[in-house]
């Protein structure tokens, strides 16, 4: 499998250098990009300017170097990623949290792939995935179809709300038990360094979204819906605050999956009391309901934004 070696590319010539080499491919063949950092800002650039004609597979993925493995295919050929199957049904999110895969951070490889970075049988995943897809029922809210100013609004009186409404209590909580716990049970005073790092990720992060973000998308909405266009903004394009969005979400799932592991899946020791039993079933709502809004964020409201910068950009 051919692999190009962008560390060694002069930095204005990396992107280039890709596009050039996947425009040289036919239909389903692919290539390996070589990188010392994460190149996730490349994937938007290449959803932004040619659409939806690849898959991106992870190969590495850090700490000093990075490998994703870039496909070329029609839309009808291109394998759905975990994150794209919970927008078209909300339901497989459930099936994801079971086996533990991260559908929201993690959403944009495909399920055999998480399942092999997991060491999971991914036919066994692949099999509640199909019962869910041929079962009759409600599949909740249907998200994808939801306009991108209502969605907007929806994640920051929903996700936001309960975020701002939930930090104190956790904090309070997590400090409490690390300090009162920590001697027996030293991982409650790393949950809540964790947690400390949580919380001022998204406190310093959600502004961004709503004084920044959200209000350049429903301006964009409201342009489409009026026939006009918008002017460049000062970011230049959306793809740039989303590339920084879509970084401190990493930066929150990581602390959060930390957690997770740390606590042993949310499961207090048999002595715990009861602030210990209610910062662990607390934390785990938490976590439920930061999977849903970053996943509502990733691979929702930030793809269908930046094809709707497309059309009303002036």
């Amino acid at each position: 499998m051919e692999t190009l070696d962008v560390t060694k590319i002069e930095p204005k010539f990396k992107h280039p250098a890709i596009f050039e080499k996947f425009a040289e491919l036919e239909n389903k063949e692919h290539f390996i990009i070589h990188n010392d950092h994460d190149p996730k800002p490349l994937y938007y650039q290449m959803l932004a300017e040619l659409g939806e004609v690849f898959t991106w597979e992870y190969i590495l993925e850090g700490p000093e170097f990075w490998e994703v493995k870039i496909t070329k295919v029609t839309k009808e050929e291109k394998i759905a990623t975990m994150g794209e199957m919970v927008a078209e049904d909300f339901r497989k999110a459930e099936v994801f949290r079971k086996f533990g895969l991260d559908f929201c951070c993690g959403g944009k490889i495909t399920v055999q792939r998480a399942c092999e970075k997991k060491g999971i049988d991914h036919r066994e995943v692949q099999r509640e995935l199909d019962a869910i897809s041929n079962a009759n029922g409600s599949r909740n809210e249907n998200f994808n179809e939801w306009e991108l100013d209502f969605l907007s609004d929806f994640i920051v009186n929903n996700h936001h709300k309960y975020v701002t409404d939930s930090l104190p209590m956790l904090l309070e909580y997590s400090a409490k038990v690390a300090r009162v716990h920590g001697e027996a049970h030293p991982e409650t005073i790393d949950i809540a360094h964790f947690f400390k790092n949580v919380a001022e990720e998204l406190m310093n992060h959600m502004p961004k979204e709503e004084n920044i973000l959200f209000p350049y998308i429903k301006e964009m909405v409201a342009a489409k819906k009026a026939g006009n266009k918008v002017e460049k903004p000062g970011f230049g394009t959306i793809v740039n605050p989303i590339n920084m969005m879509e970084a401190e979400h990493l930066v929150a799932g990581d602390d959060m999956e930390k957690i997770h592991e740390l606590s042993d899946n949310y499961q207090p020791p048999a002595s715990a009391c009861n602030t210990y039993r209610v910062l662990y079933a607390k934390l785990q709502e938490f976590e439920k309901d930061l999977h849903q809004h970053i996943h509502l964020e990733n691979n929702i409201l930030f793809k269908k934004a930046i094809e709707l910068e497309k059309e009303v950009m002036a």
